[in-house]
């Protein structure tokens, strides 16, 4: 019998990270029916700008810094429409054209975002943070040659600008040189001790080396993000891959308090109780939390299935396997799982919409 370890582990890359997490933010409603009450600090605030604007319509800080407060509630549309007015009445202002580069980035209109980071770079050569914000986005467009020769501009003019090394490590990871890579990652992290992301990275490449200092960068970056959920999930498979059950587990309980309907620290759970304790009961228990937190989670069905089939509880084996079929047809394993308990003899009936191969 094969067990179905978790499939969707966090990529080694971290491509597309910001850009996606960012695009996929809604923005808040301020209306009277929306989550932000009157009298609230962000209304009193618009407020204020807003009589502002209406005595000095052509004043382009005033737009910028109501985009600031849009920004806050995540109401894009509105603060775009803000940046944009105020780089019209003052097209040299460099932090202007920063803030609205990020925000079309944030939006994934990313030509409009890098022509704001060139012209900023333009107006103000001296600004590593325009030239970086290029290389960036070269680097998420994988035209790598590009992107590290904007990385080593920007170096040149700030040999202390973290990001640029952050970005260099980015790159040798994208390329397959992860010695390069740890060795700009641990450049960022000596430029910046809080690069979370540096530290991140660096946990994955030692971890991939089976390295004992993923451990210690992974406590770093929990240090500095005690309730990321990336951090604790990348220590406690570290652990996981190296025997050390216990503490895999300390750190998927972790994950459970700071997020209670997170079915991937279930389903961790579940495999190691399955796999490596040899704990079907507890098993079944941890996947049958994952599949309720998440009833689209296939593989977490599957193992469940496999849990009851080690307890020799073929029938609610069956119906696990078939669950997994009904979301997922060509699921191999829960095909061959449902051969298997025929072979002993379970009168198997496959359900409509559920297809074996």
């Amino acid at each position: 019998m094969t067990l179905t370890r978790h499939l969707r582990a966090i990529p080694a890359i971290l491509l597309l990270l910001s850009l996606l997490l960012a695009g996929c933010q809604t923005s808040h409603r301020t209306g009277p029916e929306g989550a932000l009450a009157q009298g609230d600090p962000f209304l009193v605030a618009m407020d204020s700008v807003n009589a502002l604007i209406v005595a000095s319509p052509n004043k382009a800080s005033l737009y910028a810094r109501r985009a600031k407060l849009l920004l806050g509630v995540d109401s894009l549309g509105p603060a775009q429409l803000d940046l944009e007015r105020a780089i019209r009445l003052d097209s040299t202002n460099v932090e202007y054209r920063l803030m609205l580069g990020d925000l079309y980035y944030r939006t994934i209109q990313i030509p409009r975002s890098f022509a704001q980071f060139e012209k900023a770079a333009e107006i103000d050569p001296s600004n590593t943070s325009a030239i970086l914000k290029q290389a960036e986005i070269q680097l998420v467009l994988r035209n790598y040659d590009r992107s590290m020769t904007l990385v080593n501009e920007a170096l040149r003019k700030d040999q202390h600008a973290a990001h640029g090394y952050f970005l260099k490590g980015w790159i040798y990871m994208e390329t397959g040189d992860t010695t390069l890579a740890l060795s700009s990652f641990r450049t960022a992290v000596e430029q910046d001790a809080e690069d979370y992301q540096a530290y991140i990275m660096l946990g994955k490449i030692s971890a991939a080396k089976r390295d004992p200092l993923a451990e210690q960068y992974y406590a770093t970056a929990i240090s500095l993000r005690p309730r990321s959920v990336e951090a604790w999930y990348n220590k406690g498979m570290y652990y996981q891959e190296n025997g050390h059950d216990s503490l895999a587990l300390d750190c998927y309980r972790h994950i459970m308090q700071i997020d209670p309907r997170n079915a991937l620290a279930w389903y961790n759970t579940g495999y190691i109780h399955l796999e490596h304790l040899n704990d079907p009961k507890t098993a079944q228990q941890d996947f049958a939390e994952a599949v309720r937190l998440e009833p689209g989670y296939a593989d977490a069905w599957y193992n469940r299935g496999l849990a009851f089939e080690r307890l020799d509880q073929l029938d609610s084996a069956a119906t696990q396997y078939l669950n997994v079929l009904d979301r997922d047809p060509v699921h191999d394993q829960a095909a061959q799982g449902l051969s298997r308990l025929e072979r002993r003899g379970v009168s198997i009936q496959i359900r409509r919409g559920a297809t074996r191969r």
